[in-house]
């Protein structure tokens, strides 16, 4: 698979937004929050990521505090998270989130984020 377009959005549509990923790049992780949260993720150059309804949103971070957890007030759902990655700003999608993705059906990466 190569990069193409996604749109995505927090359960109630307060966040949305338009991505170009690539879905052959998957990570799962089983970090404290991942593995609570299931999340299935995609990982985008900021420039790939718009959003498109940009509801309030309430941060999380944790660890070494330098993601950016983004999630929804209302649903409580995380569409993304922003970070960086040798120096560029990364968005990081929660595949769940996609239209029309079963983020199940992907073979992943899995990051040992338990024992980072």
């Amino acid at each position: 698979m190569t990069k193409r377009p996604y749109t995505g959005s927090c359960q109630c549509g307060a966040i949305a937004f338009q991505v170009e990923a690539d879905l052959d790049q998957t990570v799962t992780c089983n970090c404290s929050r991942c593995r609570r949260l299931g999340s299935v993720l995609a990982m985008v150059p900021a420039a790939d990521f718009m959003l498109t309804a940009d509801g309030p949103t309430t941060e999380y971070r944790f660890a070494g505090h330098v993601i950016s957890h983004r999630f929804c007030p209302t649903c409580g759902i995380q569409p993304y998270s922003l970070g960086e990655k040798d120096g560029e700003a990364i968005v990081a999608i929660n595949v769940n989130c996609l239209d029309g993705v079963d983020p199940r059906a992907l073979e992943s990466f899995h990051y040992d984020g338990a024992a980072a």
